[in-house]
């Protein structure tokens, strides 16, 4: 169930988001507020699983990632059995940045990131298609990122 957040919590949530490594001194300083109050608050969402861990975002094309590709799958059935599998194995695959169930024509769509379009094919033909549930793979790349956001709109 979602918590309602008062001004201050999300002042501190947005502050985070934009930096994980703000000090407390200087998020306190950006929220108005001193620093134990901030501290005390900043604790207590994360205790509350409202911040679940910090990350520091690196730029796929910097680190030979060029090529993101979106893969709708299809699986032989959607039972429950059928759908654990591919949940269990694509889990396993680095290659996949994000993996949703989805309701429409595709059973899950995929956010891929890879080298290549040559790593694409082997990933495609080595790891997805040998999926045993999996029915029907179709792909799409994409160009290039227009909007990407990693902070929630609190």
């Amino acid at each position: 169930m979602p918590r309602t957040l008062d001004d201050i919590d999300r002042r501190i949530l947005m502050e985070i988001q934009r930096n994980g490594r703000i000090s407390n001194q200087e998020l306190a300083e950006r929220i108005g507020l001193s620093p134990s109050p901030c501290l005390r608050r900043t604790k207590s969402l994360e205790e509350q699983g409202l911040i679940s861990g910090y990350v520091g975002l690196v730029d796929p094309a910097l680190v030979g990632l060029s090529v993101t590709a979106f893969v709708r799958v299809r699986l032989e059935k959607q039972g429950d059995r059928h759908l654990t599998e591919f949940e269990e194995a694509v889990a396993q695959l680095p290659e996949v940045m994000e993996c949703y169930l989805m309701t429409g024509e595709a059973d899950y769509q995929l956010r891929v990131l890879v080298g290549s379009l040559a790593e694409f094919e082997d990933f495609l033909r080595q790891k997805i298609t040998r999926i045993g549930v999996v029915a029907e793979v179709t792909s799409s790349f994409a160009l290039r990122p227009v909007v990407y956001r990693t902070a929630l709109p609190v």
